[in-house]
């Protein structure tokens, strides 16, 4: 077997190891016994979304083990099609082998990437708001960027992107925008782009310096049914304003975006669509799973502290490096994951970015859990 086909095969076991751990492969059959238990109870629909939420459960349970079955037995196959081709010397049997070797490869990674997406709202759609930071019109210019880029990787995954909110920038660019991003896992990706992202560039406003830009992302995800959020309304306060978009025929001409201060926490959350109704529960469902991300960063403590250390959207508190001038680097600060692929990132190629924080959080999750089992 050549050193290439045994290198693809080591790759799928290496993948396959750390899916079948993150699922609890060996307990999933009891699992399952138990799911399935509990879906014969004639009092089950008497709670109607508990009953949801345990059919859901079960269903991705059912799907994750049978997708990792279906890999180790694509895997012994192939195996066993090039040992038989190269006992026959049939050359043809062979290379159609690897080649479904190389896709399960891939299909392999990409179930090794989800499979680190298991916490408690991963799997739900996200809000996503972006915000230019010191660095005046460049900044803008810089949030506007990251802007593109953001909604290409969304496009990539088959996501819908709706546009909430979004406000321009003096010169050029954009001050502000927020996103809702809903498709599978949506939240579980994009959660680590959350913090600061710092440019470097020679500016194309006619300075012909190199300048340093900063914009911050904030990531979190949208409420379901399943989570309870209480808002009372003493501690809100609402504002009707005029939107400030990039103007024409369809700029809002009416006090109907929406604005919704948080008063006891300070968060601030707005929407600017046509309809003064509809900003106004698009801003409170924003505003109802920004305050459960702030749970959320409570229960986690590796994630409280690194959203206590994001700071201002300035120098020192960046998590990516985006170096255009004097050479081509995008760097993870958090990963040392590094590409000079700079062009394909801003064009949304992100995977490998996200990919490499979610394996650094995974690790993290396991010694936290390891110590706390000692």
């Amino acid at each position: 077997m050549r050193a290439e086909t045994q290198s693809t095969i080591e790759a799928i076991e290496k993948s396959l190891q750390l899916v079948a751990k993150r699922m609890n492969y060996d307990t999933a059959p009891h699992r399952l016994e138990e799911f399935n238990a509990r879906t014969e109870d004639p009092t089950l629909w008497d709670d109607p979304e508990a009953a949801q939420k345990l059919m859901r459960e079960r269903q991705m349970l059912a799907d994750a083990v049978s997708g990792y079955e279906q890999m180790r037995r694509d895997l012994a196959d192939n195996v066993e099609l090039i040992e038989l081709g190269e006992a026959e010397e049939d050359a043809d049997v062979v290379a159609e082998a690897e080649a479904a070797l190389r896709s399960l490869r891939d299909r392999a990674a990409t179930k090794e990437l989800e499979a680190l997406l298991d916490g408690e709202a991963d799997g739900n759609d996200t809000f996503l708001e972006i915000n230019a930071g010191a660095g005046g019109t460049e900044a803008c210019d810089w949030a506007e960027m990251l802007q593109r880029m953001y909604v290409r990787w969304a496009e990539s995954k088959g996501y819908d992107v709706e546009l909430l909110s979004e406000e321009a920038g003096g010169e050029a660019g954009i001050k502000s925008a927020s996103y809702k991003i809903s498709g599978p896992n949506a939240y579980g990706w994009l959660k680590t782009e959350s913090g600061v992202h710092r440019l470097v560039r020679i500016s194309p406003f006619g300075k012909g310096t190199r300048e340093t830009s900063f914009a911050s992302i904030w990531v979190y995800p949208v409420v379901d049914d399943n989570i309870e959020i209480e808002v009372q309304d003493k501690d809100i306060r609402l504002d009707t304003f005029r939107s400030s978009g990039a103007g024409g025929q369809h700029v809002n001409k009416t006090d109907s975006a929406v604005r919704i201060t948080h008063l006891p926490t300070g968060i601030v959350v707005t929407s600017s669509l046509k309809s003064q109704h509809q900003n106004r529960e698009i801003a409170m469902n924003a505003l109802k799973a920004r305050l459960y991300q702030m749970e959320l960063d409570k229960r986690n403590a590796a994630t409280m502290e690194a959203h206590e250390n994001k700071g201002d959207a300035g120098w020192g508190n960046q998590i990516r490096s985006y170096v255009l001038q004097p050479y081509q680097m995008v760097k993870d600060l958090r990963t040392s994951f590094e590409t000079s692929d700079t062009q394909g990132v801003l064009d949304g190629d992100l995977d490998g970015l996200m990919a490499a924080t979610l394996a650094m959080q995974a690790a993290g999750k396991s010694r936290a859990e390891a110590s706390a089992e000692d």
